[in-house]
């Protein structure tokens, strides 16, 4: 009886090797991940108000972080965002909306066939409740 030196042929021996190949797919679930958030954060961050705004000739400056809206319709109807609102409503809804932080930059968005006096009531309004950091928003020309 003579035992064998060597290794037995029948006997699988498990051979590693080393992988090369990167793993992408926590990769592209973490992409589709993000790119779901930025979907569905996307429109949040927009005003939803028709107002057909006039053009202007100067130099865009960049949009604060947390813009504040007010729009002002040809009709005359005033918006908070995208919600309707009216001029005796407008500045405790502006405190509640920016935390009674008057430093905020208000963004007023108004038709450009807007009657005037509608938009200097809104201004007048902000003005008393002390917003007084309000740019006029228009699109650029090209």
């Amino acid at each position: 009886m003579g035992a064998k030196v060597g290794g037995d042929e029948n006997t699988s021996s498990k051979n590693y090797s080393d992988n090369s190949e990167i793993n992408v797919v926590p990769f592209v679930d973490v992409m589709l991940v993000l790119l779901i958030i930025f979907m569905v954060a996307a429109p949040l961050a927009t005003v939803n108000v028709e107002v057909s705004l006039p053009k202007s000739t100067s130099q865009p400056t960049p949009n604060p972080k947390d813009p504040v809206y007010v729009s002002v319709q040809k009709s005359g109807k005033v918006y908070l965002g995208d919600y309707e609102t009216t001029l005796s409503d407008l500045g405790d809804k502006m405190m509640q909306r920016t935390g009674g932080d008057r430093e905020n930059r208000i963004m007023i968005r108004a038709d450009k066939e807007a009657v005037y006096g509608n938009v200097m009531r809104v201004m007048n309004v902000l003005q008393d409740y002390g917003f007084y950091k309000v740019a006029l928003v228009a699109e650029e020309k090209v």
